[in-house]
């Protein structure tokens, strides 16, 4: 075996490894190893799905599909499954595969990581969004993680429904332009904010919202206040990043920033608020506050342990302690919304709750024989999906 730190900058590994299936754990390695050996070739029928959400969540938003179905397809198998950006609950079977057992093994491993990962910070995401109650939600957290994986986290946090996202590569993924102002580091060295601001004016395309930071150095009132006055009707927002150990009273102080900057003729300028946000901070904030960026608790979002289980060998149901046996399909009804999951040899033709024929099976041909069947939506489609959900959900 080669050495996997040779010639290499990084500790990460190339699309190349994933699809060998050279991160995959050890122990599926020698059970591939057994079964080659062996000659032992069952036909199998898995199911992935959530024993239970984290904190006190209580429901998810699927994501990374389009990853894990590339890195299936091709392959001697089936999937089905919901479209990516459903929303899912725990118990809920989300992905089911069947083939023989030998041919999927050593990949169980990255398409959980797929699955989970990117679920979870969709999830975390669609939280702070709907905290947020309509105002914009940008994703602010690559900082916080490897930045070999920038582009999936801010990918799963605009498909989970941020309005914008910081990295330039993860923009680039979107095909959408970047959001972001300038650092503290750039006031630090020109001394002011309002040095900072005029040659940012000055420098950057007009395209781009002239948005000042005003938390630097002084009061952020009257850093408002003084940018205001300085950009005009330019001046599209002012944000506030004070940190933790200067804040106070954040909601006091946007207060003070919004009164101050009306009654002096500012109405226009809109407030952005930023560090240390979450679902939780984001609720009282909405009273003053116009646009919000979310960093580590969307980046570094709790991952959603996904578990796959065989559930059938060779037709017949089987199934480890604690799991239930037989191939499993989940039906919603799109009139009264109860969810129902029934062995997928006996479907339903109308809803045990109300009787009603709108009852759908939710998990559906995603690939036959190893050719992807299902339409890969762009990003954009998927962030309309989740956010057409999220209306009917609270947290």
């Amino acid at each position: 075996m080669s050495n996997p730190k040779a010639k290499r900058t990084f500790a990460i590994a190339t699309e190349q490894e994933i699809m060998d299936a050279r991160v995959t754990d050890v122990y599926f390695v020698r059970t591939h190893q057994i079964l080659e050996a062996k000659g032992v070739k069952k036909r199998v029928r898995m199911e992935i799905r959530l024993k239970s959400f984290p904190e006190h969540w209580r429901w998810g938003v699927l994501c990374g599909l389009e990853e894990a179905l590339r890195f299936l397809e091709n392959r001697p198998l089936n999937v089905w499954g919901p479209p990516e950006g459903t929303i899912f609950y725990a118990k809920d079977p989300v992905i089911a595969i069947e083939c023989n057992y030998a041919d999927f093994d050593v990949l169980e491993t990255s398409l959980l990581g797929f699955l989970c990962h990117a679920s979870g910070i969709a999830t975390k995401a669609a939280r702070c969004v709907i905290a947020a109650q309509g105002r914009p939600v940008s994703s602010f957290g690559a900082r916080r993680a490897h930045p070999a994986i920038t582009p999936m986290i801010e990918r799963a946090a605009y498909v989970g429904g941020c309005s914008g996202v910081a990295s330039v590569l993860g923009a680039e993924f979107l095909n959408i332009s970047p959001v972001g102002t300038v650092p503290h580091a750039l006031i630090l060295l020109l001394e002011d904010s309002t040095t900072a601001a005029v040659m940012f004016d000055q420098v950057i395309d007009k395209s781009v919202p002239r948005t000042v930071l005003v938390d630097t150095f002084g009061d952020e009132k009257f850093e408002a206040l003084e940018n205001a006055n300085l950009l005009g009707k330019d001046l599209h927002a002012v944000r506030l990043d004070t940190p933790s150990s200067r804040r106070g009273d954040m909601l006091e102080i946007a207060r003070e920033v919004r009164w101050e900057l009306d009654i002096h003729g500012h109405e226009h300028v809109q407030i952005f608020i930023s560090g240390g946000l979450d679902e939780e901070t984001i609720g009282p904030l909405n009273e003053v506050a116009d646009a919000y960026g979310v960093g580590t608790s969307i980046s570094n979002a709790r991952v959603l342990d996904f578990g796959l289980d065989i559930v059938e060998i060779e037709g017949e149901p089987v199934s480890k302690r604690g799991k239930l046996s037989g191939a499993k399909q989940l039906f919603v009804c799109a009139k009264c919304g109860a969810r129902h999951i029934r062995l997928w040899s006996k479907p339903l033709s109308a809803c045990p709750a109300c009787q009603s024929d709108s009852i759908q099976p939710q998990l559906k041909p995603l690939i036959e024989q190893g050719k992807l069947v299902y339409k890969l939506p762009s990003a954009h489609q998927l962030q309309e999906k989740v956010k057409k959900q999220l209306v009917s959900l609270s947290l």
